[in-house]
């Protein structure tokens, strides 16, 4: 690790994350755009919003600026394509059905003709306003329902209509890449649906609302828990649910999630978690703004830090395979609060060895094994075709569930709230049955 980072970090880091975070205001003049992908289902979730979300703005930010691009951005992580496809139809059928949003029992994606169909309509409409934002809901449902028919129809009437060359302040096309829906405000891009409720508190605080901005309520805040009821806890935790995390050492997300999930759920609901560190990914080099908001959101402690480079996450991996199997988990708590809250460099072997002190040991297996035992680590990591990490796989009720990073952490409150249900949908049949015979 070089001497810079060995003795800068720490200081940057505290003078950073003790910095007012959130600007008092970010600049109205450029409104707020959305940007969309007739082909993106992430997309088809965001119109459902837009109507709602612009009867609440202010005048000063009217109209919603909606930019729809013809050019995808390459898929995340490496994936293929069509593993991309498949990944985000199944995401959005989960937020659909947590969020109550419109979406297909069997989602798939638009057929060609169809999305050009629906370019066209879009290209050649009149409406304005409110309208138009009815109009893109509803061709939007009609390309990701497969209603086929409806969409041909509108396309054939919307072919007496003369395109307007002329520039329009609330809709235009771009052939600028984007991969997912997004919200831009202020110079800052939000998700379109895990950035809603940051954006409109964002609004709020800049009182750009006409009124309280009611989205997403089925949303699941951080130290939230939707099991609260001493029997239903106690039925989870007779399950003994187990978790899996497959996690990039150098990763502050890392830190802060783990941290989060052993303290807020592993102990309330009795998650067995297992950890599988992976090769350096390169992720040192990472968003601060990002990693501050969520220390503050999840309350786990954060700076003064030293980023891990290769080197680090070598000799971290090591550490972690030297200590007992039962205690894997709390020794590389320790390593990443060292690293991340103390400002260590745990390549420094004096660090590591005040970690390592407290744990119990087993025999030293060698530089080339731990080597072997990551890159096994990346190949099942790979093999959940997540498209980024940490990736998590949750195992309860004899049913496996994969995710990926902080925005699905909420899955798993989500996940057992539904087990619950299950369970008492169960119970309930079997007595009516015993009550039958």
């Amino acid at each position: 690790m070089s001497l810079l980072r060995r003795w800068f970090d720490p200081i940057r880091s505290k003078w950073y994350y003790n910095q007012p975070q959130r600007e008092a205001n970010l600049p109205v003049d450029q409104g707020i755009s959305v940007y969309l992908r007739l082909d993106d289902v992430y997309s088809y979730l965001a119109v459902q919003q837009l109507e709602q979300l612009e009867e609440i703005l202010v005048d000063e930010i009217k109209p919603l600026k909606i930019i729809i691009s013809d050019q995808a951005a390459p898929p995340p992580n490496g994936m293929s394509e069509e593993r991309w496809h498949k990944y985000a139809l199944n995401d959005a059928k989960t937020l659909a059905m947590q969020h109550r949003f419109a979406y297909d029992d069997m989602p798939e994606m638009p057929a060609r003709e169809a999305i050009a169909q629906a370019h066209a309509i879009l290209e050649r409409t009149p409406l304005k306003g409110k309208d138009f934002l009815y109009l893109l809901e509803d061709v939007f449902h009609m390309l990701w329902q497969q209603q086929y028919g409806k969409l041909k129809m509108l396309y054939q009437m919307s072919r007496n209509q003369v395109i307007n060359h002329e520039p329009d302040p609330q809709f235009s096309f771009t052939t600028q890449p984007i991969l997912t829906a997004y919200f831009a405000f202020g110079g800052r891009e939000y998700h379109a649906v895990d950035d809603l409720l940051r954006l409109t508190r964002r609004l709020q605080q800049q009182k750009l609302l006409t009124s309280p901005a009611i989205f997403l309520i089925n949303h699941i805040e951080w130290r939230e828990h939707l099991i609260n009821d001493a029997e239903d806890l106690a039925e989870i935790q007779a399950l003994q649910p187990e978790l899996d995390l497959y996690i990039a050492l150098e990763d502050p997300i890392s830190w802060l999630l783990l941290a989060y999930i052993r303290e807020e759920l592993a102990n309330l609901y009795n998650i067995q978690l297992t950890i599988y560190p992976l090769p350096y990914q390169h992720r040192d080099q990472f968003d601060w703004s990002l990693a501050t908001r969520l220390s503050k959101r999840t309350g786990v402690e954060f700076t003064p830090f030293c980023r891990p480079d290769a080197d680090t996450v070598m000799r971290m991996a090591e550490g972690f395979y030297q200590v007992d199997t039962q205690q894997r988990v709390d020794a590389l708590l320790e390593m990443l609060k060292q690293i991340w809250t103390r400002g260590k460099d745990l390549n420094v072997i004096e660090n590591m060895q005040n970690v390592l002190k407290n744990f119990d040991r087993v025999d030293y297996t060698n530089t080339a094994e731990i080597q072997a035992k990551l890159l096994k680590n990346d190949q099942q990591c790979d093999e959940y075709y997540q498209p980024d990490l940490p990736v998590m796989v949750l195992r309860v009720d004899d049913r496996k569930f994969v995710f990926n990073s902080l925005y699905r952490v909420w899955m798993i409150e989500s996940i057992f709230s539904n087990v619950l249900e299950k369970i008492a949908k169960a119970q309930y049949q079997e007595n009516l049955d015993d009550q039958s015979s």
